[in-house]
C-alpha cells in the first residue's frame, strides 16, 4: 500500500511538472550584429513587441544586438545546434548553404530597390525556402540598402582602388568584386570593421549609410563614394526542426507578424539611410563622392565580368531574371 501511494505521489508529481514545463513560454533568441538604431535591430524589436502582445504567456522573444550572444562567424552555428532560434544574417552569409543566393552579391545587378522587390516577390521566394534540407529556413527577406564604397583616399574610378585593401564579408562574390578593380579583399567580422579602418589593417570598405553611421566607420574613413552598386539584404531565418515543431497556430501567428514586421521594415530602410547619410555630412568628419554617369559606368563595366564568372554557380536564368526586374 505504502508503495502504491508512493508510486501515485510521484505519478503526480512529474504530472504537475509537465502542466508547469507545457505553460512556459516558447523562448525565441534572435541575434544579429548591427546596432538597434538599423533597420535589422528595429526590425527585430518590432518582431519582438508583435510576439509577445499576440501570443501572451506562449512566446517569448529574447533580443540580443550587437553580436552581444554570437558574432559574425559563430552565429550560424549557433543556429544549427539551437542556441538560438531565429537570424538575420546578410545574404552574403549563405554561399556554403546554396550557391544561388550569391545572386544578391553580383555588383551593379539591381539599379534600385524596386528592382530588388520585384526579384524577390517572384524568383526570390524559392530561396527561401532552398536550405531546409539543411535545417535553414528563410522567413523573410529585410532591407538595410544599397551599398556605398569607403576609403582613406577618394574614389571616383575603378582604377582609384587598385591596391587598397577592403574589409568583405565571406563572400567569394564580394572577394571577385574587389579583385576585379585589382584591390585586395580582406574578410572580417562586422564588430571588428572600426578598429581594421582605424588602425589600417584595411583600408576601405563598402556598407550602407546606417551601418556606416550607426558604427561611427565615419571618425576613421576620410571619403565615400555614393556607387549605389550592390545591396545589402538580410534573410530572417529560423531553426527548420524548432519552426516547424511549434504549434500550428503560434506558427501561423508569428508567420503573420514576421509578414507585418517586414513591410515595415523595408518602409523605413530608406528613410534611415538617407538620415544616416545626412548625420555623416553634417559631422564633417568625411568627404562624399556623387559619382557622375560616366564614373558609375566606368564602376559597373569594370566589376560586371564577375557576372560570368558565377554563372554557372548561380544559374544564367536566375541572373537574367534579376536584370529583368530593372524594367
Amino acid at each position: 500500500m505504502l508503495k502504491l501511494s508512493r508510486a501515485l505521489l510521484c505519478a503526480a508529481t512529474l504530472f504537475t511538472a509537465g502542466l508547469a514545463q507545457a505553460a512556459d513560454p516558447i523562448v525565441i533568441k534572435f541575434a544579429h550584429v548591427v546596432a538597434e538604431n538599423t533597420p535589422k535591430g528595429q526590425g527585430a524589436l518590432l518582431f519582438k513587441k508583435l510576439a509577445e502582445e499576440r501570443l501572451p504567456g506562449k512566446v517569448k522573444v529574447e533580443v540580443y544586438p550587437n553580436s552581444s550572444l554570437f558574432g559574425d562567424g559563430k552565429e550560424m552555428e549557433a543556429l544549427l545546434l539551437g542556441d538560438v532560434q531565429m537570424l538575420a544574417p546578410s545574404l552574403a552569409k549563405f554561399e556554403h548553404y546554396t550557391k544561388q543566393v550569391q545572386i544578391y552579391d553580383l555588383p551593379f545587378l539591381f539599379n534600385d530597390l524596386a528592382a530588388v522587390d520585384r526579384f524577390q516577390a517572384a524568383q526570390g521566394k524559392q530561396l527561401l525556402t532552398s536550405m531546409q534540407d539543411k535545417n535553414i529556413l528563410g522567413l523573410a527577406y529585410w532591407h538595410n540598402g544599397l551599398k556605398q564604397l569607403s576609403a582613406n583616399k577618394a574614389l571616383h574610378e575603378p582604377k582609384d582602388a587598385r591596391g587598397l585593401k577592403f574589409r568583405v564579408q565571406a563572400s567569394s562574390v564580394l572577394e571577385e568584386q574587389f579583385k576585379a578593380i585589382r584591390a585586395n579583399p580582406r574578410k572580417m567580422s562586422f564588430a571588428e570593421v572600426y578598429q581594421g579602418l582605424q588602425t589600417g589593417t584595411v583600408n576601405g570598405t563598402e556598407n550602407t549609410w546606417s551601418n556606416y553611421e550607426s558604427q561611427k566607420v565615419n571618425e576613421v574613413q576620410k571619403y565615400f563614394t555614393e556607387s549605389n552598386h550592390g545591396l545589402i539584404d538580410y534573410m530572417v531565418i529560423t531553426n527548420a526542426k524548432f519552426w516547424n515543431g511549434l504549434a500550428p497556430d503560434v506558427r501561423s501567428t508569428l508567420e503573420q507578424i514576421m509578414a507585418e514586421v517586414t513591410v515595415e521594415v523595408n518602409k523605413q530602410a530608406e528613410a534611415l539611410n538617407q538620415s544616416a547619410k545626412q548625420k555623416i555630412v553634417d559631422a564633417k568628419t568625411s568627404e562624399i563622392i556623387e559619382l557622375t554617369p560616366e564614373q558609375r559606368a566606368l564602376w559597373r563595366e569594370a566589376m560586371r565580368p564577375v557576372w560570368q564568372k558565377f554563372e554557372g554557380e548561380i544559374g544564367a536564368d536566375l541572373i537574367k531574371a534579376a536584370d529583368a526586374s530593372n524594367q
